[in-house]
């Protein structure tokens, strides 16, 4: 029997997993992991019903509510997971696209978890005017979308495995035992199979195929990913990925070349219109039954891979054939242009198998790849179509592929064109069938709504870790040296040929950089998309379309080398912690070295191929050893410490406060911004900080870096920062409504600097929002953290103790708060709420919806810490004032970014824009 490829699943709202589903021996098994299913309480399910997104209920078959989709990022796949965050009926959809050369299935399972009680959550939620009314507490799990491809001519295996797994039922049997029959069962289909084997499925199923049009599916689908997914579309030249950013008002019109067994070319113009305007009957049908026919290879990829090993010249007339070795100049050709594909064989005096298969196949491939390209480029002309994107399984991620494509368009259009591809490519038809169950909900959908995450990486949502997707310990082991040995097996040498070898009707051929060319098998660059509905992009950014969170470019490959370095350097020292936060057990130091290992696979893949996980940042790296912690169960690798730091800075906060309130205003303030300064330098990402711990307490270095706070800083805006806060002269300018301040480090950081600096907000009258992570990172605090810290520190101080109440932070004040108690209603309160990142950087393009809300009514922000406010943030520009504070523990970075050394200081501030 066949073995399936399923690729990840683009996960709605934030669960992340990948599936491997095999069927052997004619037996079908079906292995499922990370997949839970509990049906909802009915009070959830009355507030899912009441929300305006969801969809109407067909009293036939439940429907799905596709609104918000989203997907999760697994880039070991290529056809990543869709969540659907606000399903919430109990059902497997199923829709196929059954064309001449492949089954593409994409299926929806359940996922569900319970939502979140918190009262403070409530009381702050309350506080920011955001209504829990129409909408369940995230997170919301609904499911994921799972993406599986059936060569057609093995039809039956793909029967074997929908019934293993029941998908013909509207449900799982991994959950359900007892399936009721349903006479009237109805799969959505497209592609001609579902013409051709309409009986097959009845017979063998007891299910209708509901044939959808196959271009309303092909351009359905397309249209969902350029407008949801932000690093979908990409160009492919001599080797290099480049990632296109393409504005969703400019769209339209543009050209879908949709290359399956034949090729058609479809101008779209907008949702629901399009037209089939011209194709061609040599694609990949051509290559695959030629290439079998000429080679015996037994699949489409063994093709593929035979041509990378091969040389075209013994099969392709050149033009220097014709002329001697001499160019035709007069018209504009050189002599390695091909004059005449598999010209070679009709003078020479050879059989088939005289010819290596690897050669036929590189021919093949070219002669099939350019001719597309070339009429795809004209028929954009014939139009005046600027943009075309490429598609369809013929491509399957194979980068010469790409390569020749990329590079008729760009000969015959005189480099006025790019030829662009999809990261999805191959389940745009499958994809459209699936979304025409229901055509409601998907207007809604948000790109910063769907992430994108990693391949071994436990994905989160609302602070809380959903997964990990494989069971136990072994499973994550042994998925993870699988993924190491895909990284570096499959791949085969470039064949490098000689300076223009061949072309194609006037030019040269592609020049494809590096020493291999990976197939659709290696290619590990698309991740599971989680549609994650708590998202959206920070309300007060000047400009999202000018917006870049990464202030490093890692495109600058001496960049990412060093700071690969860094991670790799920094390893070793961060398993200790993880393994010493779980107790130091054998079973720990397991999970420890799978973790070394994972992480240090995914950096050799990425210093190897950059562009391989979507445009690459400095944030992301940071993130995917995150995810790679969580993936083998690391929660919280510092936990220990922090909650030790945390400690030792609570007892001496006190005394900080006494001396502080001793203060004029103005010393006062310039003491505040220097204590933020002073605790920054705690920071265990740092390896020149990590070395300091090794020289004395917490307390002791702290008392140091202040003594060091010596102005001018590197970065010097302070008196215009007092100025806007204290005035000049008589003049005394208004308070600040609200300010949002992003914290970085517990312990002394955020109890000795950012603490004391929220008390001053405070203390004139603006209300203060402390913003940190949903999930744990590094030494970072977190959401769930702070009200702790928050209720500690109040003990000590009546600002921040009726702060706390008016906030909801303090348990025992909330039933007055939430009576609305006269006396607390009318103070200025503290809260906390979580970005929705477990990341030390942070993307505001996708921050929590609480933070979104608390940010309608900010006019201060103050970005705190190296990750946020340097490697990410440094140039952002906000509507709103914007203070960003930071040591900085790096001097690589204080080269680059500042033109100083390490341990100098940031304070940059930038008046609202």
């Amino acid at each position: 029997m066949a073995t399936p490829t399923e690729d990840p699943v683009l996960e709605i709202d934030g669960i992340k997993g990948e599936e491997e589903e095999t069927v052997e021996n004619n037996k079908p098994i079906d292995k499922v992991v990370g997949v839970a299913g509990e049906e909802s309480g009915q009070g959830e399910r009355d507030m899912a019903l009441s929300a305006g997104s969801l969809i109407h209920r067909s009293g036939s078959r439940p429907q799905l509510d596709l609104s918000k989709a989203a997907i999760q990022g697994n880039f070991e796949e290529r056809n990543p997971t869709i969540l659907l965050p606000n399903q919430s009926d109990d059902i497997f959809h199923l829709a196929l696209d059954i064309g001449g050369s492949l089954i593409k299935l994409v299926y929806f399972s359940r996922h569900e978890d319970q939502a979140s009680n918190d009262m403070r959550k409530k009381t702050v939620k309350e506080r920011l005017g955001i209504s829990n009314g129409n909408r369940r507490s995230y997170p919301i799990l609904g499911g994921r979308l799972h993406f599986v491809k059936f060569e057609t001519s093995k039809i039956n295996d793909c029967l074997d495995f929908i019934y293993s797994k029941q998908l013909h039922h509207g449900m799982d049997s991994h959950w359900h035992s007892e399936l009721p029959a349903d006479d009237n069962a109805v799969i959505k289909a497209t592609g001609g199979g579902a013409y051709k084997y309409a009986d097959l499925f009845k017979e063998r199923l007891g299910v209708s195929l509901d044939k959808e049009d196959e271009m309303n599916c092909l351009v359905a689908g397309a249209n969902f990913l350029l407008k949801a997914i932000r690093h979908e579309a990409f160009t492919h030249v001599e080797g290099q990925k480049e990632f296109v950013q393409i504005d969703h008002n400019e769209l339209f019109p543009y050209l879908l070349v949709n290359i399956g067994s034949g090729v058609s070319m479809i101008k779209v113009d907008g949702d629901g219109k399009f037209q089939r305007v011209s194709g061609t009957n040599v694609g990949g049908g051509t290559y695959w039954g030629l290439g079998k026919l000429l080679t015996k290879c037994k699949s489409f990829d063994e093709l593929l891979e035979l041509s990378q090993r091969g040389d075209n010249r013994t099969i392709d007339m050149l033009v220097g054939d014709i002329y001697g070795g001499m160019d035709y100049s007069k018209i504009g050709l050189s002599a390695s242009t091909i004059a005449s594909s598999f010209g070679k064989a009709i003078s020479e005096n050879k059989e088939l198998e005289d010819y290596r298969p690897e050669d036929i196949s590189l021919s093949l491939l070219r002669m099939i790849s350019y001719n597309i390209g070339q009429i795809s480029y004209l028929n954009a002309i014939r139009f005046g179509i600027k943009r075309i994107f490429f598609g369809g399984f013929f491509i399957r991620g194979h980068a010469y592929t790409m390569d020749t494509i990329s590079f008729a368009v760009h000969f015959w259009s005189k480099g006025e064109m790019q030829a662009m591809f999809l990261r999805h490519e191959g389940f745009l038809g499958a994809l459209g069938a699936f979304m025409s169950y229901e055509k409601h909900g998907l207007d809604v959908l948000m790109a910063h709504q769907l992430v994108e995450r990693f391949p071994m990486g436990a994905p989160y949502t609302g602070g809380k870790i959903h997964g990990p997707p494989l069971g136990d310990l072994n499973e994550k082991i042994s998925w993870m040296e699988k993924f190491v040995q895909k990284g570096t097996e499959i791949t085969a040498p470039v064949p490098m040929a000689p300076p223009g070898t061949t072309g194609l009707g006037g030019f040269e051929v592609p020049l494809s950089k590096g020493g291999i060319l990976r197939s659709d098998a290696s290619a590990l660059n698309v991740g599971v998309l989680h549609l994650v509905p708590s998202l959206e992009v920070f309300p007060l950014l000047a400009d999202l379309k000018m917006y870049e969170p990464n202030t490093i470019d890692l495109s600058d490959h001496n960049e990412l080398e060093y700071w690969f370095t860094v991670l790799s350097e920094h390893l070793l020292d961060l398993v200790d912690k993880a393994v010493a936060s779980e107790g130091g057990t054998d079973d720990a130091k397991r999970r420890g070295d799978a973790f070394a290992r994972a992480f240090s696979a995914h950096l050799a893949r990425l210093l190897e191929e950059p562009a391989a996980y979507g445009k690459l940042g400095l944030a992301n790296l940071l993130e995917l050893r995150e995810e790679c912690l969580r993936e083998f169960q690391f929660v919280d690798a510092y936990r220990s410490i922090k909650q030790r730091e945390n400690e030792a800075s609570l007892a001496v906060l006190p005394d900080l406060l006494m001396e502080l309130d001793s203060m004029s205003e103005e010393i006062r303030l310039l003491t505040l911004i220097e204590g933020v300064l002073a605790a920054n330098i705690f920071d265990w990402g740092a390896r020149a900080c990590v070395d300091l711990y090794h020289k004395g307490t917490i307390i002791e270095i702290y008392r140091m870096s202040r003594n060091k706070m010596q102005r001018p800083w590197r970065v010097d805006d302070f008196d215009v920062f007092k100025e806007r806060m204290l005035g000049s002269g008589d003049k005394k300018p208004a308070p600040h409504r609200r300010a949002l301040l992003f914290v970085d480090n517990a312990g002394a950081d955020v109890v000795l600097g950012m603490l004391p600096l929220a008390r001053e907000l405070l203390r004139r009258g603006t209300e203060v929002v402390l913003v940190a992570n949903s999930l744990p990172a590094l030494n970072d605090v977190t959401a769930m953290e702070l009200p702790d810290i928050v209720a500690e520190a109040a003990k000590h101080c009546d600002i921040l103790r009726r702060a706390a109440e008016a906030g909801g932070l303090l348990v025992d004040a909330m039933i007055n708060t939430l009576d609305g108690c006269k006396e607390n209603s009318c103070l200025v309160p503290l809260m906390v709420v979580e970005n929705g990142c477990g990341s030390p950087c942070i993307d505001l393009r996708q921050v929590s919806s609480d933070l979104a809300a608390a940010a309608k009514d900010a006019d201060l922000i103050i970005l705190e810490g190296m990750g946020r406010a340097l490697h990410t943030n440094f140039n952002a520009q906000f509507k709103c004032d914007a203070l960003k504070l930071a040591m900085v523990k790096n001097q690589r970075l204080a080269e680059k970014l500042i033109n100083g050394n390490i341990y100098d200081c940031v304070c940059r501030y930038e008046p609202a824009s």
